[in-house]
């Protein structure tokens, strides 16, 4: 086992990339859920070759990229993945073949594959102020806890999907993966049209913030996007980033109105508020009041729904669209290794999102620390006995394994009576 110093777990340091592979091997042998994941990717052998024509992707080091791989069993891909202990794992689609043998064919296509979203926080960097780049913290994390509500309800309440897997990518991001198997069987027409049945935002172009327009009436879908997004406004926005509390800022607050004397008439107004996103944000919201009270009804139409917009355009999920609508897209794994942090790629509630702590993910060196320092503790119960309790059992990775675990639990439920039975499926938890 590579030196991990003192097993005592001690907060959080610092990762150096540079250990990763002394690490990785142990980490897969001992830590990666295989059981679990074969669980998952095999959808209960309910449906042919649904596992053995996947694809996967591994990424080894020096950025050694190896595509079209393809297994038979579970044992086979836990040997291969423990072999070469790869730095990242892509899932891939489903195809019509056998990956690895797509080089003797020209008829290779892709089949199925879930539905996958992905959003990262550097989207955001034209509004967040606390952090940039692949930085993320707890207050920009509140934009993907937003992010992460308005789209489970979505795809729960608009179309019916049940089983979302949302993980945190490891670094700056998360990812969500919707396993119903109507979802698997979207063609790219079909996954196209839900990502722009949920890409609200219209790209501002550089240095401007993304708009939102709503035309006469909202959309329910809309509207209860500003439900969510809408109560937290102005802690996110107002307090946490502060974002009209500079120049830069106001300017981009302004550029998402559509009529230059109305941005002249509220530059006069921010003026006496300057510095303060709070007071900016009144002063603009009691603009759009007054001009509805006014009965100048022909100017104000075109602004009914500008404090919405607004809001939206500073809050609503910011969807890499493109990943949504590509079938054969690949995307990481979840409880992979994130290579330049060193914290796993973890599954988490989302109906708690607002709770998880980015800073918090544990590191691949944080893990087997404690796994030592379980193993350390509890020596006088024996080897016998130690041998018994499940690795990740023993860390703080546990619970991102229990929300896996209770994922997989209710998709499998819906395989009752398929081609394997439930029974054939040894639970591993």
């Amino acid at each position: 086992m590579p030196e991990l110093e003192d097993s005592t777990v001690k907060p959080k340091a610092s990762f150096d990339p540079n250990i990763l592979q002394d690490l990785l091997p142990l980490y897969y042998k001992r830590l990666f859920p295989h059981k679990q994941f074969y669980r998952w990717m095999s959808y209960g052998r309910s449906e042919s070759s649904v596992f053995s024509n996947r694809e996967f992707s591994f990424t080894l080091q020096d950025d050694i990229y190896i595509r079209y791989q393809s297994f038979e069993t579970q044992q086979e891909l836990e040997r291969e993945i423990c072999s070469k202990a790869p730095f990242k794992i892509d899932i891939g689609a489903v195809y019509n073949i056998r990956p690895k043998d797509h080089r003797g064919s020209t008829a290779i296509q892709p089949v199925q594959r879930e539905l996958v979203f992905d959003i990262d926080m550097t989207d955001y960097d034209d509004i967040r102020t606390c952090c940039n780049e692949a930085n993320v913290c707890q207050l920009c994390w509140k934009f993907m806890s937003i992010a992460c509500r308005v789209l489970d309800e979505a795809l729960r309440e608009d179309f019916g999907f049940e089983h979302l897997l949302w993980v945190f990518s490891g670094r700056r991001g998360i990812h969500c993966w919707v396993s119903d198997k109507a979802a698997r069987h979207l063609d790219t027409a079909a996954r196209s049209a839900i990502a722009m049945y949920l890409n609200l935002l219209i790209s501002g172009g550089e240095g401007t913030a993304s708009r939102v327009i709503i035309h006469d009436e909202m959309h329910h879908s809309v509207r209860r996007a500003y439900r969510i997004v809408a109560p937290l406004f102005e802690e996110i926005c107002l307090v946490d980033q502060n974002m009209f509390g500079k120049p830069e800022g106001v300017r981009k607050l302004l550029a998402l109105v559509q009529d230059a004397s109305v941005r002249a008439e509220l530059e006069k107004r921010f003026k006496a508020v300057a510095n303060d996103s709070k007071g900016v944000w009144k002063e603009f919201v009691a603009y759009f009041d007054e001009l509805r009270m006014s009965g100048n009804s022909n100017r104000y139409r075109r602004f009914k729904f500008i404090v919405e917009e607004v809001t939206l355009a500073f809050t609503y999920p910011r969807l890499d669209i493109n990943v949504t609508k590509g079938f054969n897209h690949l995307l990481k794994s979840p409880f992979c290794v994130h290579p330049k942090t060193g914290k796993v790629c973890i599954p988490f509630n989302p109906n708690i999102a607002s709770k998880f702590d980015p800073t918090d993910v544990p590191t691949i060196i944080d893990l087997l620390k404690e796994v030592n320092a379980f193993d350390e503790k509890n020596t006088v119960e024996g080897e016998e006995n130690r041998s018994k309790i499940k690795d990740y059992k023993k860390t703080s990775m546990f619970k991102g394994t229990v929300i896996f675990e209770e994922f997989l639990r209710k998709l499998e439920q819906t395989f009752k009576g398929k081609a394997a039975a439930l029974s054939d499926l040894k639970m591993e938890f």
